[in-house]
């Protein structure tokens, strides 16, 4: 520390001098703080007008952006649901093959009684005999199938539940979205629960 004598020079150099001398002999503190002061002098906040430029300028982009992701969605969901067809399709084929030419969905591969939805999953997602009898996955003398795990999601209305049309009744004109899939032992035949029509025209239950 200065001794007193001293503190009485600065003080006199102080009061003739002014402020440079005291920045001299306190850098490490009084300097950092003017420096500080300094620096929050010269920042300022946004104004009005900028604000309202970013929040323009946000909604432009935002209205470019949506449109574009929107569309890469229904995009995605209208591959998966053509996907999901030919996957569903394929395997009811599979299953014809392998069970004497009887499509899945009568209980027991049996045409004489009325196709049912639990039979078709069963059917599909078990083990089965050539008969279309079905048991546990690797159970003994149930040697065909699983041909998928388990019904796949309609992705367009988000549901795996399968509609299927009794022998001798046709497709309804129009679908009604009440399930996920229509299903026609009958004829083999596939078709997704859902109205509408893609960018080209194409109806979704065309697909």
């Amino acid at each position: 520390m200065f001794p007193f004598s001293r503190w009485v020079c600065l003080a006199e150099v102080i009061t003739d001098g002014g402020a440079a001398f005291l920045i001299v002999w306190s850098m490490e503190n009084i300097v950092s703080i003017e420096r500080t002061g300094d620096v929050m002098r010269n920042k300022r906040a946004f104004t009005l007008v900028e604000i309202l430029v970013v929040v323009v300028l946000l909604a432009i982009l935002a209205l470019v952006v949506i449109p574009m992701v929107s569309g890469s969605v229904i995009s995605a969901r209208e591959s998966a649901l053509a996907h999901d067809l030919q996957m569903l399709r394929r395997y009811v084929l599979v299953y014809k093959s392998q069970h004497l030419e009887v499509a899945p969905g009568y209980p027991d591969g049996d045409t004489a009684q009325a196709p049912t939805e639990q039979a078709f999953i069963d059917q599909i997602t078990l083990s089965s005999n050539v008969d279309g009898q079905t048991a546990p996955i690797g159970t003994p003398g149930f040697e065909r199938g699983p041909y998928l795990m388990k019904i796949p999601v309609n992705p367009l209305n988000n549901k795996s539940t399968v509609e299927v049309l009794a022998d001798g009744a046709a497709f309804p004109a129009n679908p009604d979205g009440s399930h996920g899939w229509i299903y026609k032992p009958e004829t083999s035949e596939v078709r997704g629960d859902f109205g509408g029509t893609d960018d080209s025209g194409k109806p979704y239950y065309d697909y």
